[in-house]
């Protein structure tokens, strides 16, 4: 069976200094663990070729498609608030570019594909459990409507990576609509290079933010874009109960979608405070610090874009301001309204701020477990309290909110049946818990065992229902397990 992956690249077109070609390094022996074969037919590649022998080769860097151009693309970053002006893809190859049978353009890239000209002496490879942590995040991300990196397949390499200690390596063939980072724009301009920061803006717009191009000032329609996406995308995060752990500006998609799961995780708890990442000592990307640290990021885009957006330095910085100010309310505008949607509201009213902080706060004294107390208010929507009240320490005090709630929802419009059908529609019964991601990494860490990652990945597929014999995958963890913390696998 012949592999045909419709390659139409047009990243490769920029000038060279924009990033290096770069071939995969061959592995010893790769084998083939997941093919996404919906995600695969969807970019017009015939799965069962993907996953033939041809197909693993491709995937694990042993053999260069048809078509394919590989390069690692130059990018800059602010890391924990540090300025790196050069990182680059140290152990990611961007094989190419296809169009979707829906019409998307997307990059097909190989993260742990081998060293490249940016790698630092890092040895360019992956782990297997980074790649399967990637791996069922980031779909279960796209399975929640999050905008996301997609995974297409992961391989085994028949090598060992060391990190502490020697671990099996991996590939993962990662799909995104492009991997231009806030840190692109930012290479450029740590360079003065204000040609190749037009002709990055002009790819931008044209791949991504089209409407742009009609604008008196394309690029002030971009930086507004760039942030009106952004604001949607934390919004989201926040509720989902999601925590990105290391939002660097080389981690924050041009696009607008989520990008590069290293030490993230999902609470289980409600704790605003919440921080997973073994290396986040200071709390700076903390769940309830994600908005200041996404309006930090893309401040940084606006000083990066200044030389575009006039000539005259105060104009740009008025025009940068003005773009940026949009954040605040595009970010609260999208929380409160989904939100609302959360605890069953359709319609707003001026005190339902107020009702969902009270919600908030009582649910941060006792640590109740965030994706079910809204889940279960469904249950509470249609009656049924018991179960909602069993997860807070306090029962008291949300029987206080919960009678002005449902004093509340007397003005709107659905009946019950209606209301908790529609909550939940928007709130998960599944989540990738942290607990029953570590089980699945374990068991193919150190057995080869894969059954449990593919049995929480199909539990994560449909994460709104509530499927007989996967009651486990909704359950939080024992109590007593210890702080959990997560690492970035580099």
């Amino acid at each position: 069976m012949t592999l045909r992956i419709p390659f139409s690249n047009s990243y490769i077109t920029l000038p060279e200094r924009f990033f290096a070609p770069c071939d995969p390094t061959p592995v010893a022996a790769p084998t083939l663990v997941r093919v996404n074969a919906a995600l695969a037919t969807l970019l017009g590649i015939d799965p069962a070729a993907l996953a033939d022998a041809e197909g693993v080769a491709v995937l694990a860097g042993n053999r260069v498609a048809e078509g394919a151009q590989p390069i690692a693309t130059a990018y800059a970053g602010h890391q924990f608030g540090g300025f790196t002006p050069q990182l680059g893809d140290g152990r990611a190859i961007l094989l190419g570019e296809v169009v979707g049978l829906d019409g998307v353009r997307r990059d097909i890239q190989l993260k742990g594909a081998g060293p490249t000209p940016f790698s630092r002496r890092g040895d360019g490879r992956a782990a297997l459990g980074p790649v399967l942590r990637e791996y069922l995040v980031s779909e279960a991300m796209a399975a929640m409507g999050v905008p996301t990196t997609r995974a297409l397949a992961a391989v085994t390499t028949g090598e060992e990576v060391m990190r502490e200690t020697a671990l099996p390596g991996a590939v993962l063939a990662r799909v995104a609509t492009s991997h231009i980072r806030v840190g692109t724009f930012q290479f450029f301009a740590a360079r003065r290079d204000t040609e190749a920061l037009r002709l990055l803006a002009d790819h931008v717009i044209a791949r991504h933010y089209p409407e742009a191009a009609t604008e008196e000032e394309p690029y002030r329609a971009l930086l507004q874009g760039v942030v009106a996406r952004q604001a949607r995308l934390i919004a989201h995060w926040l509720l989902l109960g999601f925590i990105h752990g290391v939002m660097n500006t080389d981690n924050c998609s041009i696009a607008g979608e989520t990008i590069d799961y290293g030490p993230c995780a999902f609470m289980d708890g409600y704790d605003p405070g919440a921080v997973f990442s073994s290396i986040d000592h200071a709390g700076r990307y903390a769940y309830g610090n994600q908005p200041a640290i996404a309006h930090w990021n893309l401040a940084r885009l606006a000083e990066a874009m200044l030389p575009l957006l006039a000539e005259d330095e105060d104009t740009a910085l008025a025009t940068a301001h003005g773009a940026l100010a949009g954040f605040r309310p595009a970010f609260e505008a999208a929380y409160l309204d989904g939100l609302r949607r959360k605890i069953g509201l359709s319609t707003g009213q001026d005190g339902d701020a107020a009702l969902i902080q009270e919600l908030l706060t009582a649910m941060a004294a006792g640590k109740a477990d965030f994706t079910l107390v809204f889940r279960r208010l469904a249950d509470a929507a249609a009656g049924q309290d018991a179960a909602v009240r069993a997860l807070f320490t306090d029962p008291a005090a949300f029987d206080a909110w919960m009678d002005r709630w449902r004093a509340r929802l007397e003005a709107e419009p659905q009946d019950a049946e209606q209301r908790a059908a529609a909550m939940r529609a928007v709130n998960p019964a599944v989540i990738p818990r942290n607990h029953q991601v570590e089980a699945a990494l374990e068991a193919a860490v150190t057995r080869r065992d894969f059954a449990p990652f593919e049995a929480l990945l199909d539990a994560l597929s449909r994460p709104f229902d509530e499927r007989p014999g996967l009651e486990r995958f909704v359950e939080p963890p024992a109590p007593g397990g210890g702080p959990y913390m997560t690492f970035c696998g580099t």
